[in-house]
């Protein structure tokens, strides 16, 4: 339970379809005092745990907050700080969902008996041939499997989204019927959790140890190699990214691709932006064979496209892709189900 409106609506109809809910509310990244948590009010950093409990309180059942800071840093923070460090543009909330809202949820889920875990994430999930498969949820403008790919069968089985057979304006419309009316007119946060002021740059510049060592002033180039000019430092920057750059070419121009070993960014045009193929690191749900037709989405908010599997790692689409960028995952579908994904190299 976060606090916000879907948790808390999923919670209000696992009530009512008679199941005995168990709340858990994450710690994962802030540095709240035990005194502060005792109190149950004082800093606005612990506002939406409280909120959590409150909620819970409210509706009549149990629950916990958890400390998962040191699994939360070791696995999601530090991998988020590597990929950067390494030019690439990694995703966190997909490490997160897997190791931590899964892998450690499912632990805790044991430890108070509990048979299940329930999300309110936006998905599905079906059965075919007796395994488990995310499925895209009713509501395609707000469909999350994309951040959920890396879900085990076994997760999944273990899986309730209460949530996905609704559209958000349901959600929104029970959250009121309930009582819950701020909620329902709450405005949803779409920053990563642990980057304070969605300033990713600063959150660098404050873990990495000889930042100003490893981080400094570099070449432009363009895809011949030609030196156009100066940037700020490689990890400044990211795929697709057109505003900012401080350079003037007298044509829009776009980050291309991203060398930390040289510390050289390439600069394009928008049509450089497009790609007919990618790589990726797999760790699919199914194993996906040779010539395998998918739809691949290479970002949470693009289309999906009509795509084939050659050699193993190598997605083949059917018509151009614009910014395919390493270290993002590419989510792998046949019609509703999701059949596979990996990590973009």
């Amino acid at each position: 339970m976060s606090g916000g409106i879907d948790s808390t609506v999923s919670a209000m109809l696992l009530l009512e379809q008679g199941y005995e809910v168990v709340g858990v509310t994450f710690r994962t990244f802030d540095s709240i005092k035990e005194s502060c948590l005792a109190k149950e009010k004082g800093c606005c950093s612990i506002e939406s745990i409280m909120e959590a409990k409150h909620n819970a309180e409210q509706m009549g059942f149990e629950h916990h907050i958890v400390d998962f800071r040191d699994t939360f840093k070791r696995c999601v923070i530090q991998n988020f700080i590597d990929e950067y460090m390494a030019g690439r543009t990694p995703n966190p909330c997909v490490l997160c969902n897997s190791h931590i809202k899964w892998g450690e949820l499912m632990r805790v889920a044991d430890e108070y008996g509990c048979d299940f875990i329930a999300t309110g994430h936006y998905a599905r999930i079906a059965e075919r041939d007796g395994h488990m498969y995310l499925r895209t949820a009713a509501d395609t403008r707000k469909d999350q499997t994309y951040f959920l790919w890396m879900l085990t069968e076994e997760q999944l089985r273990r899986t309730i989204f209460p949530l996905g057979d609704l559209t958000k304006d349901e959600v929104r419309e029970i959250a009121r019927q309930h009582g819950y009316e701020k909620l329902a007119v709450k405005r949803e946060s779409q920053e990563i959790c642990f980057i304070p002021n969605d300033d990713y740059r600063a959150f660098l510049r404050a873990n990495v140890p000889e930042y100003n060592e490893r981080v400094h002033a570099g070449e432009y180039v363009d895809a011949d190699g030609r030196v156009l000019g100066k940037h700020e430092g490689y990890v400044n920057y990211t795929i697709g990214q057109r505003k900012g750059l401080g350079i003037a070419l007298g044509h829009p121009a776009y980050v291309t691709h991203i060398d930390a070993t040289t510390n050289r960014i390439t600069l394009g045009t928008n049509e450089d932006m497009y790609a007919s193929e990618l790589r990726f690191k797999g760790y699919g749900l199914r194993i996906l064979g040779e010539g395998m037709p998918v739809c691949a989405k290479v970002r949470y908010r693009s289309q999906a496209v009509e795509a084939t599997i050659k050699d193993g790692n190598c997605l083949v689409f059917a018509t151009p892709v614009w910014g395919v960028t390493p270290g993002q995952s590419v989510v792998l579908y046949q019609n509703e189900l999701v059949v596979g994904g990996g990590i973009i190299i």
